[in-house]
């Protein structure tokens, strides 16, 4: 029998309003009143996860910024995995240096410089990974995607590591156009030693210390509560949910999940648009 679902948000859990369905809410609802811990696996921060869990009723912990953070149901911090303030200088230098745009995670919030920059990249993510947009559309939900994203606007990234409250988490990294700098950018940060990067999307990287990883987050959550990985299920749809899916025999890639994501995962339900979620929860939760 199952007794930890963990799941991924945007693009599983989500639909492609950025919305819990109905659907996916009720079979969350039902497995948790039989007994199994439901916990989100996300590459949001708990500031931006828990809004869109509460607007269905939804309680639960919460592994957080790919794996750098969890918090139990009442928001209490379990863990955090920071990067060093001396690497995030250089990775920095380096995404400054390769003119891409990019925001950092911190136990603060997220940070960007560039608000005009942010809300392109907004368009364009929106243009790139959902068929529904058009131009004129994906710039009109643009201002509504990111207000359910906030972010602290910051003239300098490196005001950030002058601050000895703040740990960063991670570097959320992002290119439609330049693709040459962007993997030569992500292939150099790849490199630096206690350094884990992965994906969430195309067109995208991102850099987190090498523990803040979802599997590595799951399994520590796990043992906490005395719950072997083959009484785990997990669910996921991109590159940085692979981890997570690998550790055990009952995980499933969504429908509309990225290739390498479907080869690593045990099963396939349906897409995030389609409830895949639920009908998932419901085939293992009889």
């Amino acid at each position: 029998m199952i007794e930890l679902i963990a799941s991924d948000m945007d693009g599983t859990l989500l639909n492609n309003d950025m919305k819990i369905s109905t659907e996916n809410a009720a079979a969350v609802k039902l497995a948790q009143k039989q007994g199994v811990h439901f916990l989100v696996a996300t590459g949001r921060s708990h500031t931006e996860a828990q809004p869109v869990l509460s607007e269905v009723g939804i309680k639960c912990p919460m592994i957080t910024v790919n794996g750098a953070q969890a918090f139990d149901k009442e928001g209490q911090e379990l863990f955090t995995f920071a990067l060093d303030k001396n690497q995030t200088k250089q990775i920095i230098e380096t995404l400054t240096k390769a003119e891409l745009y990019f925001e950092i995670a911190t136990t603060h919030g997220v940070y960007s410089i560039g608000e005009k920059e942010r809300k392109e990249n907004a368009v364009q993510l929106l243009l790139n990974h959902y068929d529904n947009y058009t131009e004129e559309s994906a710039r009109a939900f643009a201002p509504e995607h990111l207000e359910q994203l906030p972010v602290n606007f910051i003239a300098n990234y490196n005001d950030l590591l002058d601050n000895t409250n703040i740990k960063i988490l991670k570097f959320i990294v992002f290119s439609y156009n330049n693709p040459g700098q962007f993997i030569q950018a992500q292939e150099e940060i790849s490199n630096q030693r206690d350094i884990s990067v992965t994906s969430s999307f195309v067109g995208n990287f991102e850099v987190n210390h090498i523990d803040a990883q979802k599997g590595k987050a799951v399994t520590r959550y796990a043992q906490s509560l005395n719950i072997p990985l083959e009484k785990i299920m997990t669910l996921g749809d991109n590159l940085n949910d692979l981890s997570m899916l690998a550790i055990t025999p009952h995980s499933f890639a969504m429908a509309n999940a990225a290739t390498k994501t479907k080869e690593i995962a045990q099963y396939e339900t349906d897409t995030n648009v389609d409830h895949g979620v639920a009908k998932a929860i419901l085939k293992m939760c009889k």
